[in-house]
């Protein structure tokens, strides 16, 4: 959905975009916005929209790659004449233009069509290539195929000419229909980003996937002599697979910011009011704040945090320190506009040993927060935040972590509760959880939340769990909105430090350039 790259000082954001309605259409452009901070963004003209044989009837996603030369290329999926998905390579008209205003479409198109026995409607979504040691470029596709999802694999020596490999990169039955996958190096030793090409000891590789409504990833070693990606863990299609994000988070992209040596991730977050409710705004979802993504020490999982520059946005700043939160309070964030709030909150749990027993059948974490939401009183836990709420607490999203013991020590759980979001009825309110891969014993528990209106996006364990949701509150809007620290657990915890700004508007969609602000 969202393919980023930075070129000549500008961060570029291709997109899915419908110019005829508010939904998903049929006949879907590449919008391109621009930006020099990732913060503040100005649109110019579609990249790419339906006009040739392989692409009349839609533009779908796809990548970018950087040439030798500081060259960038489009590869992206066309809805062709026979409504087949095809793979089209596009290049800019001028490089020497920074903003890249003008692309052409190559006239050899489509370079790669469904091989036998892939429908015509598996195919698509082409990953930022990648070239080996022998010089020979890579791609992969995503596809599915006798019950199986596919990182179908290509290679050209010339970036034209394309072969498919004869077997998949990675495969596994435990998925469905893969779509927007990604395949990418992580530096183990550091947070660092390294090149999508880059492949040498000291780095491991991502492999991630869209389907059944999440991103999932899984990490391992990409062996180039065998052309093959050997995970650490297969997916197993269970709720142990691991995901970016465990909220509203799909059809994601990262790409290596060379500006600042880090790789970033964005992702496409949807709706959860109704399709008339979009039909009658205007428009439909939005993309997650850009997260910088690295590998966690432990070599088990990502990490993610939102992009250093998001910091400029932050204005009057409250400080809490040392706080006792005892059974059932509740104290107001106050002196912070709630309703575009950044806060960062560490809570500290003295006697631990008083952490309740686990049940043995309690695997599923999503369930769990499901069933013991934030009414529900436990040891530690729930204790967390309320964000957007009102004064009287009608309307509430709760973020928040339950501790409990283990066979093999602690379990941190993270939920994030939609329930008592709105007064509204006809919303989607889907309880989320994940549990935090942290030991209680030798850190903090840390959460940090950026609030916006209609989505908040929560890091927990500094970054290792993340949660994003939408919530259309009906009274809790704009200056009646509320913030709440809350502990309804039966014993104590302390926050330890507490840092709130409120946040000012990014300027998003300046028409032309960022200095006409009256377009924005």
């Amino acid at each position: 959905m969202v393919r980023p790259m930075y070129y000549k000082g500008v961060y570029h954001l291709f997109y899915q975009y419908n110019p005829h309605g508010a939904l998903f259409g049929d006949s879907m452009v590449w919008a391109h916005s621009a930006s020099y901070d990732l913060i503040n963004w100005f649109s110019l003209d579609h990249a790419l929209i339906p006009s040739e044989p392989f692409d009349i009837n839609s533009c779908w996603s796809g990548s970018v790659t950087i040439l030798p030369g500081n060259k960038p290329v489009i590869l992206y999926t066309g809805i062709d004449a026979n409504n087949h998905q095809v793979q089209n390579l596009a290049t800019p008209k001028n490089l020497s233009d920074p903003l890249l205003r003008e692309w052409v479409k190559y006239s050899g198109n489509p370079l790669m069509t469904p091989p036998d026995g892939i429908e015509g409607d598996n195919f698509r979504d082409p990953t930022t290539a990648w070239q080996g040691p022998d010089g020979t470029w890579r791609v992969v596709i995503g596809s599915w195929s006798n019950n199986q999802g596919l990182a179908i694999l290509y290679q050209s020596e010339d970036f034209v000419h394309w072969n498919k490999y004869q077997d998949p990169l990675y495969s596994s039955s435990k998925t469905g229909m893969w779509e927007c996958p990604d395949f990418f190096p992580v530096s183990i030793n550091s947070t660092n980003g390294v090149d999508t090409s880059v492949k040498n000891p000291s780095v491991r590789h991502v492999m991630k996937a869209s389907f059944n409504s999440h991103d999932y990833y899984i990490v391992g070693t990409y062996v180039t002599e065998l052309e093959k990606f050997l995970p650490d863990a297969d997916f197993t299609g269970t709720s142990l697979d691991l995901r970016y994000d465990y909220g509203k988070f799909y059809a994601s992209k990262t790409f290596f910011d060379s500006k600042k040596n880090r790789r970033i991730l964005w992702g496409w977050v949807n709706e959860s009011d109704s399709t008339e409710d979009d039909i009658e705004k205007g428009w439909s979802g939005l993309q997650s704040v850009p997260r910088q993504i690295w590998l966690d020490k432990t070599g088990k999982q990502l990490v993610q945090w939102p992009v250093e520059e998001i910091n400029s946005l932050r204005d009057n700043q409250v400080n809490i320190y040392d706080k006792q939160l005892e059974s059932g309070s509740i104290f107001e964030v106050s002196g912070i506009t709630a309703s575009q709030v950044d806060i960062e909150i560490m809570f500290e749990l003295p006697e631990l040993e008083e952490a309740e027993f686990m049940s043995s059948n309690w695997v599923d974490p999503q369930l769990i927060c499901d069933r013991e939401d934030a009414s529900v009183t436990g040891r530690f836990g729930p204790f967390g935040l309320l964000a957007l709420a009102t004064k009287e607490l009608t309307e509430q999203t709760a973020i928040y972590f339950r501790v409990f013991r283990g066979h093999k020590g602690y379990v941190v759980l993270m939920c994030s509760e939609q329930r008592r979001s709105s007064l509204r009825n006809e919303l989607d309110k889907t309880t989320y959880g994940a549990f935090v891969d942290i030991d209680p014993r030798q850190e903090m528990i840390s959460l940090r939340s950026l609030i916006d209106h209609s989505i908040i996006e929560s890091f927990g364990g500094k970054g290792r769990t993340c949660i994003t949701t939408r919530v259309y509150p009906k009274l809790a809007v704009n200056k009646e909105a509320h913030l709440f620290a809350f502990n309804n657990g039966t014993l104590s915890v302390t926050i330890s430090r507490l840092n709130a700004w409120s946040m000012n508007k990014a300027r998003i969609n300046c028409r032309g350039g960022l200095e006409n602000t009256a377009s924005c």
